[in-house]
């Protein structure tokens, strides 16, 4: 379970906050006026994120081609198909 941490503790305790909260979790709220409105995480589990991005993005790149479902132009017809709508 992710903590939460207010944007006064970080204010008062600085980085430090930080390093102790992901110390026990993956991820750590921000509070800001009681209300969450972001999400640290530590570098590692970003990267873990990331990878987990772009094989997806991959997976239905792949997905596309096999179903036919691209298209191929040039260059040219390309910027005027999209510049046109």
């Amino acid at each position: 379970m992710a903590v939460a941490i207010s944007a006064n503790s970080i204010k008062t305790r600085g980085i430090s906050i930080f390093e102790e909260s992901l110390s026990h979790e993956e991820e750590a709220f921000i509070s800001v006026r009681g209300k969450n409105r972001y999400v640290v995480i530590t570098v590692d589990k970003y990267e873990q994120l990331r990878e987990t991005e772009l094989e997806m993005a991959l997976y239905e790149s792949r997905r596309d081609l096999e179903n036919g479902n691209f298209i191929q132009e040039s260059v040219e017809e390309h910027l005027k198909r999209i510049v046109n709508g």
